[in-house]
């Protein structure tokens, strides 16, 4: 795998404060590798339990394929585009919560990718080499997501 050497903002199609994961760390053809730092100022933070809550995890996931995705798209002289979030199978969560100061590394790997834009990914989130939630997700990338958003 390659180290990456994009801002995690040119490789995820959101803006602040939408973005929930720190830095795409690594990343080839088939997996990447993000990770995060619960802080005060992530993204559903609750401050009363001071963690985030595990559900979030997909979140993170689904993420973690667009920043795979959009490097691998800059590397060829493409740009960044969007992918909708279909549908997740199997996704559990071994954790409640994520507390204060968790690092949280997120591995995704595709599974196969279909020429009408449909591909599936394996995730897991991992602290302290441990898994914490995973999940098998489905992604939908059309070719030209501003005229399959204009049809619906």
């Amino acid at each position: 795998m390659k180290q990456n050497t994009y801002p995690i903002e040119q490789v995820v199609p959101h803006d602040h404060p939408m973005i929930l994961i720190d830095e795409l760390l690594s990343y080839d053809d088939e997996k990447a590798v993000c990770q995060l730092t619960i802080t005060p100022k992530s993204n559903f933070y609750n401050q009363a339990k001071q963690s985030v809550p595990s559900h979030v995890a997909i979140e993170y996931m689904a993420q973690s394929i667009a920043a795979f995705a959009n490097a691998n798209e800059k590397d060829k002289g493409g740009e960044v585009s969007i992918g909708f979030l279909v549908s997740s199978r199997k996704f559990k969560v071994h954790v409640s919560e994520f507390k204060l100061d968790a690092k949280l590394i997120v591995s995704v790997e595709q599974l196969y990718l279909e020429d009408s834009g449909l591909s599936a990914f394996d995730c897991k989130v991992e602290q302290d080499n441990e898994v914490v939630a995973q999940a098998k997700i489905n992604i939908f990338q059309p070719n030209d997501a501003e005229a399959f958003l204009a049809q619906q």
